[in-house]
């Protein structure tokens, strides 16, 4: 965990000495799909050359619990080579948190089989959020990739920081 965090820092550092140059968001609109851990859509609004406002529609589930988040980002774009950005940003989520119904069954030493079971139950979610990545604007087409790493505060459920699960690949239709 410690290897992770150095690295994320030094990509920090790294990204953040790039010269103050105007970035390329030069669609007003880009909307897409973000994969990863957590699934769902990505619409993104251009502010000005270098800034823009990002709504993620999301979904992530296990076998023990679903989240829904709805997720608003202010970002700031920088370029990074010919076709390539990066950009990192900050904002808050909201949602629910929903703990699935769980039934174990054990053995007991008599043979008997118990049955426990646990009642599903739902919770709102809150969150920081923050988001740093990589984007790649494909030449020819209207279309771009983008991979970024979205470290988030939960307030509610565990009120934990989660700074590797939400990693996650986009794919935009700019227009």
């Amino acid at each position: 965990m410690k290897k992770t965090n150095w690295l994320l820092l030094t990509l920090g550092i790294v990204l953040c000495s790039f010269g103050q140059v105007s970035a390329q968001l030069t669609e007003q609109h880009a909307i897409g799909g973000r994969f990863g851990s957590a699934t769902g859509f990505a619409y993104r609004y251009t502010l000005s050359e270098d800034r823009a406002a990002e709504g993620i529609l999301s979904v992530q589930s296990n076998s023990k619990s679903r989240r829904f988040r709805l997720v608003g980002l202010y970002e700031f774009h920088r370029p990074l080579a010919e076709n390539f950005t990066w950009f990192y940003g900050f904002g808050g989520s909201v949602g629910s948190f929903r703990y699935k119904e769980v039934v174990t069954q054990t053995t007991n030493p008599d043979g008997s089989v118990t049955t426990r079971r646990t009642e599903p139950k739902s919770e709102l979610a809150l969150s920081l959020d923050g988001i740093i990545g990589v984007e790649y604007a494909i030449p020819t087409t209207p279309l771009s990739v983008s991979l970024d790493v979205k470290p988030y505060f939960d307030f509610l459920q565990e009120s934990t920081i989660k700074l590797i699960d939400p990693l996650g690949l986009t794919i935009r239709y700019r227009f």
